[in-house]
């Protein structure tokens, strides 16, 4: 992890809030703190190499694979944001999201399949870790705002940059890529504006009878700091009005992508976890 990525994550918000002394004290602190977890940051791990020792994880379902490798798509999970200095000692599991029951429900008939996976917001990686297991053939991209977090490789992973709340960024790394993906997973920053992009801009990217997912899709109804300075509806309220034919307008969707979403929309589903929601989107 970078210097600016630690920044970001742990010291920015605190920065940001802090009177000229603070911030001097921060800034000292953000140094000292950073060297002191980098004897902690995980080193990187080959999946390919993995592959070869645990060939047991190629059989095993999404339940067993999200907590393997520690994603919180899954039922239990080693908090994974705290510093790395913090969790050094912290084998406790705590509840996470509960999703993995939707996604075997909706990934099983691409298991075989050699295909495409998208995940938007991949942090450290662990849920494109668990779908490389599952997916043995298929080509996993994990884009993240600090895609040096990402811990794994492999012939069949890459990782980049983008920021989701750029409609410039997300069609310079990945629209203008050309690839087309079967499964696209939306778990970014979950602000009211970037989720509608995301959607809006990369639902041509989607393959004929693929599926796109947005995580988290209540975070801009139930919390503010999602929806600050941005402006309504937000996704949720979008795709209930899509479900039932009636129009919708956005500042952040554009006509020619609000015309083809309608008209390669299938089929809208509403999911909760043991938190929040997710909204599963199927294309014609």
């Amino acid at each position: 992890m970078k210097l600016s990525t630690f920044y970001k994550i742990y010291f920015r918000h605190r920065i940001t809030k802090a009177n000229f002394i603070l911030k001097i004290y921060l800034y000292i602190s953000l140094l000292f703190r950073y060297l002191l977890n980098l004897i902690y940051f995980e080193k990187k791990i080959n999946l390919d190499e993995v592959s070869k020792k645990k060939g047991f994880l190629y059989n095993e379902n999404l339940h067993y694979l999200f907590e393997y490798f520690n994603s919180d798509k899954g039922y239990k999970f080693v908090d994974q944001y705290p510093e790395p200095f913090k969790r050094r000692n912290n084998n406790i599991k705590v509840q996470a999201h509960g999703y993995s029951e939707f996604y075997e429900k909706y990934f099983n008939h691409f298991k075989e399949k050699k295909i495409n996976i998208l995940e938007i917001g991949s942090f450290y990686g662990n849920a494109s870790a668990a779908m490389y297991f599952y997916f043995k053939n298929a080509k996993i991209y994990g884009a993240d705002i600090n895609p040096d977090m990402f811990k794994y490789t492999s012939n069949r992973l890459e990782s980049f940059f983008v920021n989701s709340s750029s409609r410039d960024s997300i069609n310079e790394n990945i629209v203008k890529k050309n690839t087309s993906f079967e499964i696209i997973i939306e778990d970014a920053s979950h602000f009211l504006k970037d989720q509608i992009l995301s959607l809006f801009i990369l639902f041509k990217n989607l393959s004929s009878g693929g599926i796109f997912i947005i995580e988290e899709i209540d975070f801009p109804e139930k919390r503010e700091d999602m929806r600050i300075n941005q402006s309504k509806p937000d996704l949720k309220t979008i795709l209930h009005l899509a479900q039932m034919n009636e129009d919708f307008n956005s500042k952040y969707i554009f006509q020619n992508e609000k015309d083809y979403f309608i008209k390669n929309l299938e089929s809208i589903t509403f999911h909760r976890g043991n938190f929040n929601e997710i909204a599963i989107l199927k294309k014609k």
